[in-house]
């Protein structure tokens, strides 16, 4: 017997799903930020799943490398790089973050100059020896290089995505000297051209590793017998050691997980007809006793079911992470954390600092601010009672009736909100904004982190050229539903998409995730040759695709599915767009990725040159196996009456004009075919649900909450 666990840690809680006898369970605990895996731990035993009688398989979205990067606290590191180029890390690029800004700080270094070391040695650009290296001086660098004591190292010479030698070379030197020492070569974590970000790159996993292999560690340790997954970046999760060897790849291992169970569910919702039609799975995304009909057979639909449009909106208690999927996940090769740059696919998640736990304050000009500080697990918003003083979003939630004290966490648990602390500290900030009451203080804090995050998601759509109209909205989060509404009608989005847990479905994503691992490596040749030879191509293929099986059959994945993409660009430009590559990889394959490439620039930047020649730049392999998600079930549905699930009255503002009864619900009572208006509050156990006036609530077949404009 197996019990699925997907394990989501965040900046305030660390949330549960727990899929056990076709049961679905959730729990969250407040986030242990000494150490993650210690709630990890306290909420398996409170959930009564660690017995040793059943198997755990685990996957687990961890932010320890993340706020390592954040808070720069990770490993001491050294540098070793080709003599002459100690200094590539401080250059970086001439890009200025604010353009009219005057004086500028940049962050401080991963790796301080006392840490950064040069090799006496050269490659030319095509990876051939210009300077043989130097043995006898490496011998003198690496005395002074341990003389630092450093915990991690990082190896990036000039060149090396060619020909990988001399750092080999040197890896097994410094190996031979220090075993204990954490060695990461920018041959094996990015073999891609750019030597500033391959560096930085190459840097940012020697920071984290240390922290991060022994966080696996304790971790395997404490869940003995379980199979332990970790969530990438990529939306893909791995295993705990390969995560743990390269964990520049976990940065957004948690928000990763809500794109995928977000986008899964939307399409899921939408190709059940979306009108409540049908009903899934042997375990249903509800709270109690799951509804099942077995012998209800699954729908077979004539034809294909198009992909949603869905912007996905994750809003926890630290941040905000917002994501397009306009019918597809978008992935990017080119992101930054903590201003450094990480050439590694991600998902393309745009990230503010604006979360349920973000502090409200007064400037000395007498602007009102909201966040990105935040009060985190540690002491939390005021009403928590924990020591916190200044006040949050979450208490001006309260103040507003928006959330109900008696209704939080499900109305159980340790954790009871303190009305009171939150209406005098609200009562301050008033006080501090001109003889402002409580409730006119938290709607401007309400304000202000909406328009906060209103600019977060118009980021990523209308400045994309994309019609925020058009897609879906799917809040999720903790403080997620509690906003959802008021942005939706500042986008002018009308059908909002609220999943059965969007407290937990970055948990709940974990578990649908494949199993997912990536490689690649630098070409730097042209297309044309490549369509007329295509044999140096098909060889780079096998030899990615051969590591690629070996870390996924460690995996326990037999026979992963294999896909192949190119980046590319026209010559001169600096950028590169990525397309798909068909296999078995041949002449008309590499023709079909230009045409395809063609394309997605015209689609991008509004022009194609179907004359300018053609770079290829990367190859790109990706191995798939099948994570651990489990298989749906149908069940036809009809009209319930929402009564049952009514629990009352209450007073909530939206606006200076004072509060107004509203309708109060419990989401696990609703059922498929429930209808009623705003104004109304749901209350479940991992969140509560702000209906403004003007909307229409309706439950589909697969307990999806869908929310849309009554005009």
């Amino acid at each position: 017997m197996s019990i699925l666990v997907g394990i989501d840690v965040g900046g305030t809680f660390t949330d549960f799903v727990v899929l056990q006898d076709g049961h679905l369970r959730v729990y969250k605990l407040p986030t242990t930020p000494q150490d993650q895996s210690r709630a990890i731990v306290d909420g398996l035993q409170e959930m009564g799943v660690l017995n040793g009688v059943a198997a755990l398989e685990i996957v687990h979205g961890t932010t320890a490398a993340t706020n390592a990067l954040l808070e720069r606290r990770g490993a001491r590191t050294a540098l070793l790089t080709t003599a002459g180029f100690a200094d590539i890390l401080e250059i970086g690029r001439q890009n200025r973050p604010h353009l009219y800004k005057l004086h500028q700080q940049r962050p401080p270094q991963l790796v301080p100059a006392e840490l950064r070391f040069e090799v006496v040695e050269r490659l030319d650009v095509d990876g051939n020896v210009l300077t043989p290296l130097d043995d006898e001086a490496l011998a003198e660098t690496l005395d002074a290089l341990l003389a630092t004591e450093p915990e991690s190292a990082a190896i990036c010479l000039l060149f090396s995505y060619r020909n990988p030698d001399h750092e080999r070379r040197v890896a097994d030197a410094l190996g031979r000297r220090a075993p204990d020492l954490l060695l990461s070569l920018s041959s094996e974590v990015l073999p891609e051209y750019r030597e500033y970000e391959r560096t930085s790159t190459t840097a940012i996993n020697a920071y984290v590793r240390p922290l991060v292999d022994r966080y696996m560690r304790r971790l395997s340790a404490a869940l003995p017998g379980s199979r332990l997954r970790i969530m990438q970046s990529n939306g893909g999760a791995i295993g705990a050691e390969q995560a743990g060897r390269e964990p520049a790849h976990l940065v957004l291992s948690g928000p990763a997980g809500g794109v995928v169970g977000a986008f899964a569910l939307a399409a899921q919702a939408i190709g059940s007809g979306d009108q409540g039609s049908w009903m899934a799975r042997s375990a249903h995304f509800v709270i109690g006793d799951l509804i099942s009909s077995p012998q209800s057979p699954a729908p077979s639909p004539q034809s294909p079911i198009p992909n949603p449009n869905v912007i996905t909106f994750d809003m926890g208690g630290t941040s905000t992470d917002v994501a397009l999927c306009p019918g597809q996940i978008l992935r990017t090769a080119e992101s930054e954390i903590a201003g450094l740059p990480l050439r590694l696919p991600v998902i393309d998640i745009h990230t503010v600092g604006a979360g349920g736990g973000s502090l409200a304050y007064v400037d000395p000009g007498g602007g009102l601010h909201v966040g990105p500080q935040s009060a985190g697990a540690i002491p939390g918003p005021v009403c928590y009672g924990r020591g916190g003083v200044q006040p949050t979003v979450t208490d001006a939630n309260l103040v507003l009736g928006r959330l109900d004290a008696g209704q939080f966490l499900g109305g159980t648990g340790d954790l009871h909100l303190d009305v009171e602390a939150a209406v005098a500290a609200l009562t301050r900030l008033g006080a501090e904004l001109g003889a402002l009451s409580a409730q006119e203080a938290a709607l401007g804090v309400i304000r202000v982190a909406n328009a906060v995050m209103e600019r977060a998601l118009r980021r990523v759509s209308v400045e994309r050229g994309y019609d925020p109209k058009e897609f879906i909205f799917v809040p999720f989060g903790g403080a997620g539903p509690l906003h959802a509404c008021e942005l939706a009608a500042a986008l002018g989005i009308r059908r909002i998409l609220l999943p059965p847990h969007p407290g937990v479905l970055s948990a709940l994503g974990l578990l649908m995730a494949d199993v997912v691992h990536e490689n690649a490596q630098a070409i730097l040749t042209s297309a044309a040759a490549l369509q007329k030879e295509p044999s140096p191509l098909q060889m780079l293929f096998a030899h990615l695709s051969n590591e690629n099986r070996a870390v996924l059959h460690a995996e326990g994945i037999a026979d992963p599915q294999l896909e192949a993409s190119l980046d590319m660009r026209y010559r001169g430009q600096s950028y590169e767009l990525t397309v798909a590559l068909a296999t078995p990889i041949s002449s008309q394959t590499v023709a079909d990725a230009v045409a395809a490439f063609h394309a997605l620039h015209a689609q991008r930047y509004g022009y194609a040159s179907a004359g300018e020649a053609v770079e290829v730049v990367t190859l790109r392999v990706q191995g798939i196996g099948p994570g651990t998600a489990p298989e749906m079930r149908y069940e036809l549905l009809g009209d319930a009456d929402p009564g049952a699930a009514h629990i009352g009255v209450r007073p909530v503002w939206f606006h200076r004009d004072g509060a107004q009864p509203v309708d109060c619900y419990l989401r696990p009572q609703l059922q498929p075919g429930n209808r009623f208006s705003g104004p109304a509050m749901i209350y479940q156990f991992d969140t509560t649900i702000v209906v403004p006036p003007g909307w229409n609530v309706r439950v589909d077949g697969w307990r999806n909450l869908w929310i849309e404009r009554g005009d």
